[in-house]
């Protein structure tokens, strides 16, 4: 992991509560799979707070973040400005093997602020030559993001909890409606979804991204646990993940 200051090339609200920023520095040199994340500090907290790496450019030397606003700490984060540095440690964890995937199709599920790390994880499969569906769940139209960027990758299914786009319920909803003929699929969202996606899909090979509160990021506080079906009992969701084999852990 490397810790620098990166400058605020773009930051803007997409969705409620939700905002996109996208950072330039070297650090994105170091990002290895989609679906790690980068640990920021914010002025005034002691924690830094994770977020998901939703995309990066290399060539460029930037990344893009959303983030939810989740309480004071993400609150006082859309407060600060383009031209303006952050405090950056990352990259972290442990993304999704889109490298390992020789699939001709693979199905993207990704529920609320879940969505983010899977929009570079479909474009890294779909430039590997696999098809890619996407089922994307929001509570709400107003929730909503990264509609249009998905939809250029493949074909996309929304949910919404109120009905208000796409088809009323929850991801396992939409599932139904998605060709069988997949060999994969890949999952980030609160964790109630990620066993209820599992739970449908037992005779796919599953790839599960944790959501989870971290204190270190580096897995040396064992603040974010997962139990897991091996002898160790627990991983650390920060460095063992925060991307499972399906069948690794224990979702309860």
């Amino acid at each position: 992991m490397k810790n620098e200051c990166m400058t605020i090339l773009k930051h803007e609200k997409v969705a409620r509560d939700t905002h996109l920023l996208v950072l330039e520095g070297n650090l994105v040199h170091d990002i290895m799979d989609p679906g790690q994340f980068v640990h920021i500090r914010i002025d005034g907290f002691y924690l830094r707070r994770p977020v998901s790496i939703a995309d990066y450019d290399p060539a460029k030397e930037t990344m893009t973040l959303i983030y939810k606003v989740m309480g004071d700490g993400t609150k006082a984060l859309t407060n600060r400005r383009v031209g303006e540095q952050l405090d950056v440690l990352g990259p972290g964890g442990q993304g999704f093997p889109t490298s390992q995937i020789h699939a001709d199709h693979a199905l993207i599920i990704g529920g609320g602020i879940g969505v983010p790390p899977l929009y570079s994880t479909a474009k890294k499969l779909k430039e590997n030559g696999v098809a890619v569906t996407s089922i994307l769940g929001f509570r709400s139209r107003e929730d909503a993001f990264l509609l249009d960027e998905f939809r250029a990758l493949g074909e996309v299914h929304v949910t919404t909890e109120d009905g208000s786009l796409g088809r009323s319920g929850r991801v396992t909803d939409a599932l139904p409606c998605v060709k069988k003929d997949y060999q994969h699929y890949l999952s980030c969202g609160p964790t109630v979804m990620l066993k209820a996606v599992a739970d449908h899909l037992p005779d796919k090979e599953g790839y599960l991204s944790m959501e989870e509160r971290m204190g270190c990021g580096i897995g040396a506080c064992f603040a974010c646990v997962v139990e897991s079906k091996d002898e160790k009992g627990y991983k650390r969701i920060c460095c063992d993940g925060p991307v499972f084999k399906a069948e690794e852990v224990v979702l309860s």
